[in-house]
């Protein structure tokens, strides 16, 4: 806790450097800078995606003739015609002003593939993504605060203690693969039981399974991420004020619910668009026509019409959503946000691992040291499928592999690129974060919205595909949530008061940053870098399910249940590579941060 107490109000000089007419002219008019990098944001994102044919170096009308028929020979005089037919722009920057300018009018033009109106197309489609997502959000939100309400509980009671119960069903949740879930539910529940429908979306039935594949690992990453709020607001001063007074439990915890809620609340509303670009993997396992199997479609045929309408989609939306989360955040916060009516309170600085958290790692450990010792290649048809065993402890796979070497040397490309790509995502979203001098949605909205298997495609379209090109993609979205939950603590950390005082009494930019915003921004952002851990193992997992990342022979984590997810049922052990990203999220979440 702080115990600078605040000086007579001065006024604070600004050591800014001067603002461009253009930063003057924008400061003046409210909303006219979200509203310019809106724009920016939509009119960059759709010339990347008009410049895919020619980053890519793949002849478009040959893309379009095989998404169209593809048994057709490409001969030239075919090409040609294509070519002729689709009126292909003669440069990037020209068809994305051309598409522009039809945007204006209401036409978003026309499928370079069916032909048809892309508004005919997209609309539908981002109607019934946007019902799966919003369905999905809502869900994710109901059962996270089911997750978080143990430490509530606690906090009331003055107690700020981790429980492990819920952190452990947490941290397994979060760890869940999509794909994987959304497999197991089709198989067990909809053919299995016939509880549910196993494809299509024609009614509320059709949305149960696709709802719990997304929503039951979100929730378990949000679970967590609200119970560490909850438990750092448990320890602020006017909690021990209120408690010295008498107030009830009941009420004390709702106003600690409500308090730690603001903190994630740009998160809770950023689920919502980042659903959208989960749902892509999710609606293909389900044959949803939905918008992320649409521009998965669109982008792998290069049909640039409908991925650009689709992008400038998400893009508006992911800025909608993110200005509704700064909203909220303000209204919820409320006067103090900016009257240094705040006492946020530095969290303990050093994650540590317990005893259980090492217990597990070690067993895990101990698995994929076994594994390195065999041969992930070597085939065997005559025990394909076979069941564990002396000589395949863990069983064999379709190929007659041995499942147990495969999950050994997987364990080093998932794991280990998780946690350095953890390592570099954490990073930059504390530099965006605490650059962002005030809540406002922004970069990091836009990037949000743009889903990763969308990313994938584009990187693997010009760096061709492989786990290279997936490592590459799940960078360039893996830090935005990191990046809003720092933005929102370090706008609560400059209304607190002893910053003010601070500021008041001319301390420098520099000292504000390491001496009051990175001890209160950096431990819980770093907390939630450490849940989403398996969240970077899956994204990777989930391009490699697509065929974007890992290749057909690696062993990589992902690309082994997509190659595997159909025998689940008959063969369970081939799904060890699942329990292994469980076992990652349940290390992640005994992670402790005690002093």
């Amino acid at each position: 806790m702080s115990t600078q107490t605040p000086v007579a109000a001065q006024p604070v000089p600004d050591r800014r450097p001067p603002r461009s007419p253009a930063r003057l002219a924008a400061a003046r008019l409210p909303g006219a800078r979200g509203v310019l990098t809106g724009v920016a944001a939509v009119g960059a994102t759709v010339l990347l995606v008009g410049a895919l044919p020619w980053l890519s170096g793949r002849d478009v009308a040959l893309s379009v003739l095989r998404a169209r028929e593809a048994d057709r020979d490409p001969d030239p005089a075919t090409l040609a015609a294509v070519r002729e037919q689709l009126d292909l722009p003669a440069d990037p920057v020209s068809g994305t002003l051309r598409w522009a300018d039809g945007l204006l009018r209401g036409d978003l033009g026309a499928s370079w593939v069916s032909g048809r109106p892309v508004a005919e197309t997209l609309l539908p489609a981002f109607g019934v993504s946007l019902t799966v997502a919003g369905t999905a959000a809502l869900v994710t939100l109901v059962l996270a605060v089911l997750l978080a309400l143990p430490a509530l509980r606690r906090a009331a009671e003055g107690r700020t203690e981790e429980g492990r119960l819920a952190g452990v069903l947490a941290g397994a949740l979060a760890a869940l693969p999509e794909f994987v879930l959304a497999v197991l539910f089709v198989v067990v529940v909809a053919i299995g039981l016939g509880w549910a429908p196993t494809s299509g979306f024609s009614g509320p039935a059709h949305l149960v399974l696709p709802v719990l594949a997304l929503a039951l690992p979100a929730a378990g990453l949000l679970g967590r991420v609200l119970g560490a709020s909850v438990r750092s607001t448990a320890g602020e001063a006017w909690v021990r004020t209120w408690r010295a007074a008498g107030a009830r439990r009941r009420v004390l915890a709702a106003e600690v619910g409500r308090r730690a809620l603001t903190s994630v609340v740009p998160l809770v509303l950023l689920l919502l668009v980042g659903n959208l670009g989960a749902a892509a993997v999710v609606e293909a396992v389900f044959d949803i026509p939905g918008l992320g199997g649409i521009s998965l479609q669109a982008a792998l045929a290069q049909d640039v019409p409908v991925v650009q309408a689709a992008v400038a989609l998400l893009v508006g939306l992911g800025l909608l959503v993110g200005g509704g989360g700064v909203l909220l955040h303000r209204l919820l916060v409320g006067p103090a946000l900016s009257g240094a009516g705040l006492t946020p309170e530095a969290s303990p600085p050093a994650p540590r691992a317990g005893r259980w958290a090492v217990g597990v790692a070690a067993v895990l450990a101990a698995v994929v040291v076994a594994g390195l010792l065999r041969d992930p290649a070597a085939q065997d048809p005559a025990r394909r499928l076979a069941p564990p065993s002396w000589a395949a402890p863990l069983g064999a796979d379709p190929l007659g592999r041995d499942v147990l070497a495969r999950f050994g040397h997987g364990a080093l490309l998932s794991v280990g690129l998780a946690l350095a790509l953890s390592a570099v995502v954490l990073a930059v979203g504390l530099l965006v974060g605490l650059r962002a001098h005030r809540a406002r949605a922004g970069l990091a909205d836009v990037l949000n919205a743009l889903p990763a298997v969308v990313v994938g495609i584009v990187v693997a379209s010009v760096a061709g595909p492989g786990l290279g090109s997936a490592v590459l993609a799940v960078c360039l979205v893996a830090w935005i949530p990191l990046a809003v939950h720092a933005r929102a603590l370090a706008a609560e950390a400059r209304a607190s008061g002893f910053y003010v005082a601070a500021q008041t009494a001319g301390a420098g930019r520099w000292y504000l940053l390491r001496a009051h915003l990175l001890p209160l921004v950096a431990p819980p952002v770093t907390r939630h870098a450490l849940t989403r851990l398996p969240a970077v193992a899956l994204a990777l997992a989930g391009l490699s399910f697509l065929g974007i990342g890992a290749g057909p022979e690696s062993p990589e984590w992902g690309r082994t249940l997509a190659d595997t997810a159909v025998y689940l049922e008959r063969a369970p052990w081939v799904g060890a590579p699942a329990v292994g990203l469980v076992l990652l999220g349940v290390v992640a979440s005994l992670v402790r941060t005690e002093g």
